[in-house]
């Protein structure tokens, strides 16, 4: 998500450079530099010399990314940066909704083109549209996310022509231009009005690029809900569209999707859901906030009135947000509500979506609340290093995955352009720190697995170079480090540039929507024009700090429990006459307040006890409330103990040459054994075969297993008695490996090896699970190098670097003695495999099995927390499984290509070549490494 770029926007004037004539706005809280600097005087600003060199190592880490992906990638839509390889739908097992995005089109080349030219890369921008005109082709018969297509192509193609007609209009680049990115970006907007074909005007949520919508062929159209970001996100590229090309159809379907979002409103509380029905315009899900699902819509309004000027999207933007700073806003926190009774929050976890909703309030000029939720994410981060995709209000990890998301980055840049404050160049530059220290990989930048652990997966999403490094090299940019003036445009959601001079070209449309009943607010600030910093910092440069002060420790100390907002509106009135810790089905008293709240308990044959709320049933509109309360506490309480049932999955990383702890595996844990969570050290040790390598009789090979780390195969006996045995050889510790081909963590949960049913005090060692294709990773490596050192861990540690720069100056000499075809081999590298789990959304839309946002509907039931079963297709983090001995979990089935599975031995390139790939990478590690002593 991304905030606009400058103070001034459409009210009049003329195209491109010449126009600066200042218009009517509310506070967009950017300022310029001179404002900027008057900020925080001397509140111990960076040097010059150390933002050039930030932003410098930025530029670094944005070409390793951006090679990578043209050298091991292109044309293929996303780079595969563990194994080096392009992501192309139907060649790799189905992510489920992620892949809608993938169209067959060159994704992220075309997501990254005017990122090249904020990033001073105008050669590199050169060859990529060029690229891009001779080899994408729109017209693939593949069905794609009518939002993400919007957002990442249509977008891409508009900010990549924005920017090349500014280039061409200062003469030195893209002369031969004639606007043929402008032509394929009408092709597409053409391809996606189809969606529109319904009696509301909401989109699809997918179209056919070839076919449309319901065409035999097409494969879609049968959907009937969209999120609300899905149909609330187009006004920017749609009007845009319309704008550069008179062609005024595409922004009215996008106003007509916005004006019946907001007819649709709850009316009371005037917030929305998060999904809608696209044809009768009900509310599937009623619960309502700031992240996945609705984060974009609030974002388009307050930017469509930045972008076209019209007053009813500003109106419409005002009302929505008093609505959320009224229920939704409890800073530092911000938590869904229901639209219907927004008192009474729908869950008690964030989804990190709502990271971009700090830069929004800078763009409105509400800066407290965005520091104060900023400083609380940035605290999160710290802790874990990333923002994990959810976490809970006391900031345990909901869902461990992080997909590199730039919104914390947007919300840094946005925050420090509003201040000044040099505290925000530090944040920045955390964030680059982090990504070289744990995401970086020979063949790119790989999104975090579990955040817990610091595994990776093979994946780098097309947002990370179109948004990440945007953001990033535009916080440590000087004004004159720039080509352009930024301030001439404005961001869409995915960080595209479109110049505001279009407020005033091709207007074929009213500005005034039809659609009025604008709630009357008391807020000072929507008469603001662009403001200054007396108005927005009282005289006191220490203002941001004074706001950020309270909330330094609020993540490892966690917030006190304060009085809810429901509890509040209650005063000292009656408290819920029963809470779901202290519910006991024996107990009748607590049946008979069950029954008056209109909640039926029923036993079902297998054991189990599963509720039942039915609100019409209940003895009172207040009884009915309090029940609603209670189900949604047992369903919280019920999804809490049985995570805590579960241990976090561990790390498997392998530490020698020449890895020095690039490759982290994920593991799962055994419930004998060592802890490795109270042993941070964790255990380290060279990995050993054992004979027989069942595991299941006295080991015969003691000698090489002394002192060692034993792997072993799964099956025939109990995990246990494979601990013992190895012990007893004096192993200190034990990898089991899962004998059935082709398992994997990211298609199977993970489960925790049960004891025997016997007293296990008698191991002591530590025992870890890898799947069969993690497994074959250390097993391969064997065979290439005799010599393989892990640590067991319960999350990744730091790299070795003393020993990997060691290791290269000692094998300097040698390096150049080896067969140049070996070492130019333009084979992949292989460092780990981790794919996405089939079905898993980056986006974080789909409800949670457990989430409190059913407890809405008529009838919500839960039960036992012990009849749960994890799947595949969840949104959240496999939770490990307790499974013993020689009982195998049913294998998930997925379609992988035959060539899929990682064997070294069939690989062109061997194992020593990839050395010579990773010098560059290890030189720049080194030069990072000095800089920061």
């Amino acid at each position: 998500m991304s905030g606009a770029a400058g103070c001034q926007g459409g009210g009049g004037g003329e195209r491109g450079p010449r126009w600066r004539r200042p218009w009517r706005l509310l506070a967009l809280g950017l300022l310029s530099a001179s404002s900027v600097l008057a900020a925080a005087p001397g509140a111990g600003a960076m040097s010059k010399e150390e933002k050039r060199r930030l932003g410098n190592q930025v530029l670094e880490m944005f070409d390793h990314a951006y090679s990578n992906y043209m050298e091991h990638a292109y044309p293929a839509d996303e780079l595969m940066p563990l194994t080096c390889r392009g992501r192309v739908r139907g060649q790799e097992p189905s992510r489920g909704d992620v892949d809608d995005a993938l169209g067959k089109f060159s994704l992220t080349l075309i997501d990254t083109l005017d990122t090249l030219v904020v990033l001073n890369k105008t050669k590199e921008f050169e060859e990529a549209v060029k690229k891009v005109i001779k080899d994408v082709n729109l017209d693939n018969d593949i069905v794609v996310s009518v939002f993400e297509t919007n957002i990442r192509v249509l977008g891409g193609l508009l900010g990549g022509h924005s920017v090349a007609i500014m280039l061409k209009e200062k003469g030195e680049h893209m002369q031969w231009y004639n606007g043929e990115l402008l032509h394929m970006a009408k092709e597409l907007g053409y391809k996606l009005l189809p969606a529109f074909n319904t009696t509301s005007g909401l989109p699809y949520p997918r179209v056919n690029l070839k076919f449309g919508v319901r065409h035999p062929e097409a494969r879609t159209g049968t959907e009937t809900d969209t999120c609300t970001a899905c149909a609330g996100t187009l006004i920017l590229e749609f009007a845009a569209l319309s704008r550069f090309t008179g062609t005024s159809i595409f922004e009215e379907y996008a106003r007509k999707a916005l004006d019946f979002i907001w007819e649709k409103r709850q009316r009371s509380s005037n917030l929305v859901g998060v999904t809608i029905n696209i044809h009768t315009g009900d509310w599937v899900r009623k619960d309502s906030g700031v992240g996945a699902g609705i984060d974009s819509y609030y974002e388009y309004l307050l930017k469509a009135y930045v972008l076209l000027g019209d007053d009813s999207f500003l109106e419409r933007f005002n009302t929505h947000y008093d609505a959320i700073m009224r229920y939704i806003s409890q800073p530092p926190l911000l938590l869904d509500v229901h639209i219907h009774k927004p008192m009474l929050n729908a869950r008690t976890w964030m989804d990190s979506l709502l990271a971009f909703f700090p830069g929004l309030q800078v763009l409105k000029g509400d800066i407290r609340p965005a520091i104060e939720t900023h400083e609380m994410l940035y605290q999160v981060i710290k802790k874990h290093n990333f923002l994990p995709e959810a976490f809970t209000t006391d900031f345990r990890v909901h869902w461990a995955q992080h997909p590199l998301r730039p919104e914390f980055a947007e919300s840094t840049y946005f925050l420090y352009k509003a201040t000044g404050d040099p505290y925000y160049l530090e944040v920045g530059k955390t964030l680059i720190e982090n990504l070289n220290k744990y995401a970086r990989v020979p063949c790119g930048f790989a999104a975090m697995k579990d955040v817990r652990t610091g595994s990776h997966e093979d994946r780098m999403d097309s947002f990370f170079l179109a948004e990440m490094f945007k953001y990033l090299y535009l916080l440590f940019a000087d004004k004159e480090d720039m080509i352009f003036d930024i301030e001439d445009y404005i961001f869409t959601t995915e960080a595209h540039l479109l110049p505001l001079w279009l407020s005033t070209t091709n207007q074929t449309i009213s500005k005034k929507n039809t659609t009025t009943e604008y709630t009357e607010l008391d807020d000072s600030n929507f008469d603001w024009t662009c403001p200054n910093t007396q108005i927005l910092f009282p005289n006191d440069p220490m203002f941001a700090q004074s706001i950020r002060e309270p909330l330094k420790n609020v993540v490892d100390k966690s917030c006190p429990r304060g009085i809810s907002r429901a509890e509040e509106s209650l005063g000292s009135g009656p408290k819920p006459p029963l809470r779901a810790r202290d519910f006991m089905a024996s107990n009748p008293e607590h049946l008979e307040i069950l029954k008056k709240m209109g909640v039926s308990l029923i036993h079902l044959k297998d054991g189990r006890v599963q509720l039942v709320q039915h609100a019409v049933q209940a003895a009172s509109s207040l009884d009915a409330e309090d029940g609603l309360r209670f189900m949604q506490e047992m369903i919280e309480l019920s999804s809490q103990q049985q995570k805590e049932q579960q241990l976090p999955p561990r790390a498997v990383q392998i530490v020698s040459h020449p890895f020095f702890g690039r490759v982290v595996l994920t593991a799962g844990p055994a419930q004998f054994g060592m802890d490795l969570s109270k042993h941070k050290s964790g255990t380290r040790g060279f990995v050993v075969t054992i004979k027989p390598y069942n595991g299941c009789s006295e080991i015969t090979n003691p000698e090489a297993v002394k002192e060692k780390i034993a792997l072993m195969q799964r099956g025939q006996c109990m995990f246990a008695e494979k601990a013992r045995n190895i012990q007893k050889a004096g192993a200190i510790g034990g990898i089991v490996i899962d004998d059935n081909e082709g398992s994997s963590s990211d298609t199977a949960p993970l489960f925790q090896m049960a004891g025997d049913g016997k007293n296990t005090d008698d191991i002591t060692i530590p025992m870890l699970f890898l799947f069969n294709k993690e497994g074959n990773i250390i097993l391969d490596a064997i065979r290439e190098y005799e010599a393989v050192e892990v640590l067991l861990s319960d999350k990744a540690k730091d790299r070795d670097l003393e020993m990997e720069n060691m290791d290269q100056k000692l094998s300097e000499n040698d390096s150049h003695k080896q067969n140049s075809e070996e070492a130019s081999s333009a084979s992949q590298d292989v460092v780990a495999v981790s794919e996405e789990p089939e079905g898993e959304s980056s986006d974080v839309t789909d409800p949670d099995s457990l989430s409190p946002a059913h407890a809405d509907s008529d009838s919500v039931s839960i039960s036992d927390q012990d009849s749960y079963t994890p799947g595949t297709d969840e949104a959240s983090t496999p939770e490990p499984a307790s499974m013993q001995g020689d009982s195998q979990p049913q294998e998930q089935k997925t379609e992988t290509e035959s060539n899929s599975k990682v064997n070294w031995d069939n690989k062109v390139q061997p194992m020593e070549s990839i050395l010579a790939d990773w010098n560059e990478d290890i030189e720049a590690f080194e030069m990072m490494e000095k800089d920061e002593l």
